[in-house]
């Protein structure tokens, strides 16, 4: 799960993007993106404050990505194209200027 803690990492880029696409989660895959990012963002800080940042990726993901783009972004077997996650990254970097 190397690109989730990316994503941990990415919290302090701010860049704040319009909503597009609304998708489902596949089945189990919020729920692990959930643990393993709070674990990765608990690394450096506090754990209430990471879940919270985690919730807001997991939102941005949900509203902003396909089921597809979702599943592709989560699959531990394949890496996601170089593009989508970029992308995933900018817009989860979304989640720092919220605060």
């Amino acid at each position: 799960m190397r690109l989730i803690r990316l994503f941990a990492i990415a919290a302090p880029l701010a860049l704040l993007l319009p909503l597009s696409a609304h998708a489902a989660w596949p089945a189990g895959v919020k729920e692990q993106y959930m643990g393993d990012c709070t674990k990765a963002a608990s690394q450096s800080i506090n754990p209430a404050e990471a879940k919270k940042h985690c919730a807001c990726g997991a939102d941005v993901l949900e509203k902003k990505f396909t089921t597809k783009e979702i599943a592709q972004l989560m699959d531990s077997k394949t890496p996601p194209p170089q593009e989508l996650a970029q992308r995933a990254l900018t817009e989860i970097s979304a989640c720092k200027a919220k605060k």
